[in-house]
């Protein structure tokens, strides 16, 4: 040890912050933060601003230095909504990457408290248990059958069993069995270590300090968002050479410089407007705060893509005990075989850790304690050695000497307890019948057996070489959720299957399944039957079985396997360390929080802080909701894009003079910042559809934008440029007054907006509705309020003439919200004949 020193009460709060002072944290290398410049250089690389800044400065060149002051203005305030977005989307993510940090328990100040990795300093006292990942490395203080993967290290696949420092025995190995290394997995026991070294000092750290770390790939969902930029950018390209072109020859009257710049102007003014550069932005923004929104009910995302793929859950296998159950394990019922009831709880609680963090053997240790048997009673004899428990043979054992009698206590399976018993026929019919008995009551039964020994030479090597006097069966209960039933009968109604998986007994399980109203109930596979099929005819079986019995966590991996091969998409739960590989493998890994291993949280997409089956329910209809969102957001920003996209291009079809155009580049800018926070923040606050949970789960390849959806959007958009546009042109026509013109136009373009908003928000509901369930929303109040004063001050103050408007009559303003308001709100004709229809 590195001339560490720590009490038995931990350090105290002032030594830990000098030793951070002295060694930093505990990282592998110090996370590197994206300054403020390079955030914003990065967004006006953006196409878009690109485009504007090209503006602003030929506006400088024509000689009309306050257009391009004006437009750079706009160009900043659009410019800092986006970083100031992405300022808080780090910020939101940074808070998730917090809350999903590494823990570990530590002592200090003689208390235990749970701290994030990174925070441990040389000298802390760390508490590690079966599933944890140790984060850093140090000498074993003292432990219980503590066993690590060191595989990650050494490559030698046998776990390493430890013992404390004062029990070690010198060696010249460089791997010592009384030290822990970060990055080892703690398979099973319990230890107390003093930590050494920390971060880049570890054996892990050095190996890993030259790594270099693996590029990030986009997700689907990215790339889909990406190529509709693409595609837009590439379109734009094409007409802003020919809007260019048509305009050169519109004004052959003005001079060759002139016509030039006059030409980029127009075509500029259309690639502005058929590039949708917040594509981007609502991915980001609607996946980091939906994630955001996740961890306030209990679900922390890990993984932003997965919030995506919750929408598309069609398969949710879960574990039995402490998801569906309350996982508050309390004996029920005792059936005493060959001894009285007392003996065998008596063997029963020898047969449990002295240490014990199984509920299960507290449960069993509590009811001893009922009985008058007191644990100082139990372990106060010798413990001569252990069988320790695995997941193969599913029963331990201990060797006592106990109450100056040489005994075996045994507990696990009936199923591998009872052939280890000395049985007549009629002894074993009783105990199977018993054991059936219990199980239909959803009980779960476990067979308790002893061995009396004469001396120490007796102890066999191996429980299996034990001949055992049946003491009874134990059973247990841990009482379904109040909520599951609710919460099973929904997810079957979202067109959802649930399949559980157990460990437990076949009966025991579809009991509780019975109970809580799964489907399929009696369809049982169990870990044995599943050894005996091939993965051909697992596919098959899967199809109508909801329960899996019996299963060791190797066997998930396979159930998950053969779901997804029928094209199902699976969210699965796990808690062990074993549960990883299967998590990796679901399409959403979903890791318990509360009794979970540090391993499979690594490993999952979404971590359940509160370990409750409603809360996957309720995370599954967040999924759809944001999914919902994104795809309303998406269809928006096409449909506003529509008009100013079409007046740009028809305007100089038309032979309309470039000054007399409906919109300037300045005023596509304008559009842009109702634009923005409108898709980035208005609909991403949208709540979810009351029909949400009674939908199929989508086709996770269907297309962000579907055929209905565009065309959809396209009707919508065409509807506002026909309104904008012909309002302009037939002022414009008989007013001649460019000015005016431009100022309906506009002004039904950004009303129509509003209504945009409202109608589309649902896809089934009035817009009456919609605002009805944001009426108490201050944000949606905000951005509705703030457009109509924005609208307002561009009209009716000294601001029109900089912006190249004229204020509006009352007339005139009251016939512009009326053509607004009608170029949007035939979509509810629209929606009223679908319900119809549906009647």
């Amino acid at each position: 040890m590195s001339n560490i020193t720590t009490s038995t009460t931990g350090l105290t709060e002032a030594e830990v912050q000098k030793r951070r002072q002295q060694y930093g944290k505990n990282e592998l290398a110090p996370q590197k933060k994206q300054s403020f410049i390079s955030k914003a250089f990065h967004v006006i690389c953006e196409p878009m601003f690109l485009l504007l800044i090209v503006a602003a400065v030929i506006y400088f060149i024509l000689g009309e230095p306050r257009d391009g002051a004006i437009m750079l203005i706009f160009v900043i305030g659009i410019i800092s909504i986006d970083i100031i977005q992405e300022w808080k989307t780090d910020k939101t993510l940074n808070a998730l990457k917090d809350l999903s940090a590494p823990r570990i328990t530590v002592i200090r100040e003689g208390k235990e408290i749970v701290i994030a990795s990174a925070e441990l300093v040389p000298g802390d006292l760390m508490l590690i248990c079966e599933g944890v990942k140790i984060p850093a490395d140090g000498v074993v203080i003292k432990c219980s059958d503590l066993c690590v993967d060191e595989s990650s290290l050494t490559g030698e696949a046998e776990g390493v069993w430890k013992v404390a420092t004062e029990n070690s025995q010198p060696s010249n190995d460089y791997w010592r069995r009384d030290y822990c290394y970060a990055g080892t997995l703690v398979t099973q026991g319990n230890a107390v270590i003093c930590v050494d070294k920390i971060g880049t000092q570890t054996e892990y750290g050095k190996i890993g300090a030259n790594v270099a770390s693996a590029p990030v790939q986009d997700t689907p969902l990215q790339k889909q968002t990406g190529g509709l930029v693409k595609l837009c950018t590439g379109i734009a390209a094409v007409l802003f050479s020919a809007v260019g072109f048509i305009t050169w020859f519109n004004i052959p009257d003005h001079a060759v410089g002139d016509r030039i710049i006059e030409s980029i102007l127009s075509g500029i003014t259309l690639a502005m407007a058929m590039i949708p550069e917040e594509f981007p932005v609502i991915l980001t923004v609607f996946l980091s705060m939906g994630a955001w929104r996740l961890a306030k009910k209990q679900s922390l995302v890990r993984k932003l893509p997965s919030v995506e793929t919750l929408g598309a859950v069609s398969v949710l296998c879960v574990d039995k005990t402490g998801t569906i159950t309350m996982n508050q394990m309390t004996v029920q019922e005792t059936w005493a075989a060959e001894v009285d009831e007392k003996e065998l709880c008596e063997v029963m609680g020898l047969g449990c850790e002295t240490d014990a963090y199984d509920p299960m053997e507290k449960a069993m240790l509590a009811h001893c304690e009922q009985l008058g048997i007191s644990r100082e009673h139990l372990f106060g004899g010798e413990l001569i050695t252990e069988y320790a428990f695995t997941n193969e043979l599913k029963m331990m054992g201990h060797v006592w000497r106990h109450d100056d009698k040489l005994i075996i206590a045994a507990k696990g399976s009936p199923e591998r307890i009872l052939p280890l018993c000395s049985l007549t026929d009629e002894q074993r019919s009783n105990a199977e019948e018993k054991l059936r008995s219990m199980s239909l009551l959803g009980l779960r039964v476990i067979a308790v057996g002893k061995m009396g020994l004469v001396s120490t030479k007796e102890i066999p090597a191996e429980i299996t070489g034990c001949t055992l006097t049946l003491c009874g069966l134990i059973g247990l209960a841990d009482p379904p959720r109040e909520s599951v039933k609710q919460d099973i009968a929904v997810c079957y109604q979202a067109g959802i299957r649930v399949v559980m998986i157990t460990g437990d007994n076949g009966i025991t399980a579809a009991s509780i399944a019975k109970k809580i109203g799964m489907k399929d109930c009696d369809h049982i596979i169990t870990g044995d039957m599943l050894n005996d099929m091939s993965d051909e005819e697992l596919r098959e079986r899967v199809k109508d079985v909801s329960i899996f019995s019996r299963v060791i966590p190797e066997h998930k991996m396979r159930i998950v396997k053969a779901f997804k091969e029928n094209g199902e998409i699976v969210a699965m739960t796990g808690d062990g360390v074993n549960d990883a590989p299967a998590l990796k493998y679901a399409d959403i890994g979903i890791a318990m929080g509360k009794r979970g291993s540090e391993v499979s949280r690594e490993a999952a997409d979404l971590i359940l802080m509160d370990d409750n089956f409603s809360t996957i329910v309720d995370t599954i209809r967040d999924g759809r909701r944001i999914y919902d969102n994104i795809r309303k957001a998406v269809g928006y920003v096409f449909t506003i894009h529509i008009p100013i996209a079409f007046a740009s291009l028809l305007a100089p079809l038309l032979g309309i003079a470039p000054a007399n155009l409906m919109l300037l580049p300045l005023h596509v800018v304008l559009l842009e910042l109702i634009i923005d926070p409108t898709c980035s923040i208005v609909l991403e606050r949208q709540p979810n559809e009351k029909n949400i949970m009674e939908r199929k789960p989508r086709n996770p390849k269907e297309k962000l934008l579907t055929v209905g959806g565009l065309t959809k959007s396209i009707l919508q958009g065409l509807a506002v440029f026909g309104a904008s546009f012909g309002t302009y042109y037939l002022v414009l026509m008989q007013n001649g007054s460019a000015e005016l013109a431009r100022s309906m136009g506009l002004a039904i373009i950004m009303l129509a907006n509003l209504f945009l908003v409202q109608v589309n928000s649902s896809i089934t509901d009035f817009a009456l509705q919609s605002i009805g369930r944001l009426m108490k929303d201050k944000v949606m109040w905000a951005v509705n309020l703030g457009t109509i004063a924005g609208l307002l001050v561009i009209l009716y103050t000294p601001l029109n003439a900089f912006l190249k408007l004229a204020p509006l009559s009352l007339e005139q303003l009251l016939l512009t919200i009326g053509i607004a308001a009608g170029s949007v709100l035939w979509y509810e004709l629209v929606k009223l004949i679908k319900k119809l229809a549906v009647k």
